[in-house]
């Protein structure tokens, strides 16, 4: 066993997959992770063009102010990005997928079977390797997209695409109204988010657990997570 770097868990935003797409989001964390390097803004779990893979999306560092690049926006190289996939329906991590800044390079390491699970993390330097470089923050950039053992890459700055109306939304927990109107402001337009994108075959996620859902009993199910771990 090839012990790296141990990390403590800080953020993380959880789901429960069914079918072909799941969202969450909180944009604010807790307030040990608030505004910083590690806070996540959300997550996003949907089927690719190509039916048989799934694609993983992981949003940092939210309500970046549109057009700001990569220098003044990094991924945090102390700052571990996991996605964490149950196969069995017991909410524990059976396969992870890692990823971690170096320079200006985004590594990936996974699916695997990790070292542990829970709140610390060992990088998986035993599981399959691949890498893209960062892609810029400036608007007339193209996005660089790695492709390697039939899984697709991302890391860069990207448009928001979480929609939510946060003022109308604080007026109704301050009793001031009730309800959201029909057309709300998106309070997210013109940020930008530092993502983390992966596309892998569905195949390389095992079985999955099947009958838990009454109204799809055939269709494998998963639960899915992403966390931040910050080197200790």
């Amino acid at each position: 066993m090839n012990k790296i770097k141990w990390f403590r868990g800080l953020g993380i935003s959880a789901v429960t997959a069914v079918g072909l797409l799941l969202i969450a989001g909180d944009h604010i964390d807790g307030p040990s992770v608030a505004g910083t390097t590690s806070d996540i803004a959300s997550f996003y779990a949907f089927e690719g063009e190509n039916t048989s893979n799934l694609v993983l999306v992981a949003n940092l560092q939210g309500m970046l102010p549109a057009g700001t690049a990569t220098e003044n926006a990094k991924f945090d190289e102390d700052v571990l990005v996991e996605f964490n996939i149950d196969t069995t329906g017991d909410m524990i991590e059976d396969l992870v997928i890692q990823a971690i800044r170096r320079a200006d390079t985004m590594y990936f390491f996974g699916p695997a079977v990790p070292f542990s699970t829970g709140t610390s993390s060992e990088i998986m330097t035993f599981a399959t390797r691949n890498q893209v470089q960062i892609s810029s923050g400036e608007a007339d950039s193209e996005a660089i997209v790695a492709e390697n053992n039939g899984m697709k890459f991302f890391a860069g700055p990207r448009d928001d695409s979480f929609f939510f109306d946060l003022d109308r939304y604080e007026m109704i927990v301050n009793q001031e109204v009730t309800g959201f109107n029909e057309e709300g402001e998106d309070k997210f337009a013109g940020m930008n988010v530092l993502s983390i994108v992966v596309e892998l075959p569905k195949s390389l996620l095992g079985a999955g657990t099947v009958g838990v859902n009454p109204y799809a009993p055939d269709v494998p199910m998963y639960s899915m997570w992403v966390e931040t771990k910050r080197k200790q």
